[in-house]
C-alpha cells in the first residue's frame, strides 16, 4: 500500500462511501510498482477476502469514473490500472514492451509533461494526458540476449 496515501479520504472527497473491498481495490492498485489488471486484482484480493470477479469490474469502472484510477490500454491483455495523478502520485509517462507487452510506470519529470501550449491551441477541453513509450523492456532484451549466445554456443 502506498504509505502516503489515504483510501478512505480519498473516497471520501469524491463522495463514493468508503466501502472495505473500495478501499482493498485502491491498496491493491496503489502498493503495485506498475498499472495492474483486473484479473491479477481480483486474484490478490481473493487470496484475503470473499470477493467476486464481477464486483471488482465494477468497482474498477466506479473508481475510474471518480477520477481516482487511470484505467490504461495493455497491448492485448486489455485494461491495466493505476492510480489517477494526485498530491502523492505526479502525472509520469508510461514504457510498454513491445515483446511481453509489459506496461512500467517511469519517474515524474523523466518526459516533460506540461501541455500548456496544446490547451492554449487546441479547440477542444482536455481531461486527460497519456506519454508511452514504446520498445523492448530489460528482461525480454536479457532473453534475446541469452537465445543469441546460446545458438552461438551450440554451432
Amino acid at each position: 500500500m502506498c504509505q502516503r496515501c489515504n483510501y478512505k479520504e480519498m473516497l471520501d472527497k469524491t463522495g463514493l462511501a468508503s466501502t472495505p473491498n473500495r478501499q482493498r481495490i485502491l491498496e491493491v492498485i496503489g502498493s503495485n510498482p506498475s498499472p495492474i489488471g483486473a484479473q491479477e486484482i481480483f486474484k490478490t484480493l481473493s487470496r484475503t477476502a470473499d470477493i467476486n470477479r464481477v464486483t471488482v469490474y465494477r468497482i474498477l469502472d466506479l473508481l475510474a469514473q471518480k477520477g481516482l484510477i487511470t484505467p490504461l490500454s495493455g497491448l492485448s491483455r486489455g485494461l491495466v490500472y493505476g492510480l489517477a495523478p494526485n498530491e502523492n502520485h505526479p502525472p509520469h509517462p508510461h514504457f510498454q514492451c513491445r515483446s511481453c507487452g509489459a506496461l512500467q510506470c517511469l519517474q515524474p519529470g523523466s518526459l516533460p509533461m506540461d501541455i500548456r501550449e496544446v490547451q492554449r491551441t487546441f479547440p477542444g477541453e482536455i481531461t486527460a494526458v497519456e506519454i508511452r513509450v514504446s520498445g523492448i523492456c530489460g528482461n525480454c532484451l536479457k532473453t534475446k540476449q541469452n537465445h543469441i549466445a546460446q545458438g552461438r554456443q551450440s554451432h
